[in-house]
């Protein structure tokens, strides 16, 4: 029986040691994979965009899979990819850690455009303070230095 769903996920993870090795010229193509990747999960993604050390998605999450699940099988998947297809020579993978942050749907258009909006945005505020923010805005109280462990 199927469910009702209405939780977008904006989810946040990084490259392994936040190296900078997902190449801007060929992130659209990264992104194109990791959208199949989730179109095979049942799940809608509204926006994928990121910098060189960290990606942004934002999509629903099929009723059957698990967020857990989903974040792992996005990150293997892709990595596998990313080491495969030539375009990455300096990825050695994702990050261990993630975060994944619940909107509702009328907060979609805000979030689809800071996903966006991300070059911009990170002119103005490096990363590390991007993760202490969404922390903070959302009301997560633990400190973000376990965002940042790689083992």
């Amino acid at each position: 029986m199927a469910g009702y769903r209405q939780i977008l996920y904006h989810i946040v993870f990084r490259t392994k040691h936040s190296q900078q090795s997902i190449t801007p010229e060929h992130s659209r193509v990264l992104y194109a994979y990791i959208m199949g990747i989730i179109k095979n999960k049942n799940c809608t993604l509204f926006r994928i965009n990121g910098m060189p050390d960290h990606l942004h998605i934002l999509s629903d999450l099929h009723p059957s899979v698990a967020l857990a699940d989903y974040i792992k099988d996005i990150k293997v998947s892709s990595s596998k990819w990313m080491k495969e297809s030539g375009y990455f020579p300096n990825f050695n993978g994702w990050g261990v850690k993630y975060c994944a942050l619940t909107y509702s749907y009328k907060e979609k258009d805000v979030i689809i455009n800071y996903i966006k909006n991300q070059q911009e945005h990170h002119k103005v505020e490096v990363f590390s303070d991007e993760i202490n923010r969404l922390f903070k805005e959302n009301g997560i109280d633990e400190d973000e230095k376990w965002f940042w462990q790689d083992e």
